[in-house]
């Protein structure tokens, strides 16, 4: 079973690196997305910095998941 989910893994990191989406049916999406040069702060000396543009991971789960989670026992 742990080389089921490492190829599941797999092909998931592949498929966001060529810039696709992820749709697990029942679970939710997974989408790369871009975000622009911005604003930041160091937390340890609070100095103001750049941060760089970058591509960030979101996900957001499907209804069905979402509706078994808060569902009430």
């Amino acid at each position: 079973s742990a080389q089921l989910v490492d190829s599941l893994l797999e092909i998931l990191k592949k498929t966001l690196e060529n810039g696709e989406d992820v749709l697990i049916s029942g679970f939710g999406k997974l989408w790369a997305k871009y975000k622009r040069e911005r604003r930041g702060r160091n937390p340890q000396t609070g100095e103001d910095l750049m941060l760089a543009p970058r591509k960030v991971i979101v996900f957001i789960c499907s209804g069905v998941l979402r509706d078994k989670v808060n569902r009430k026992r």
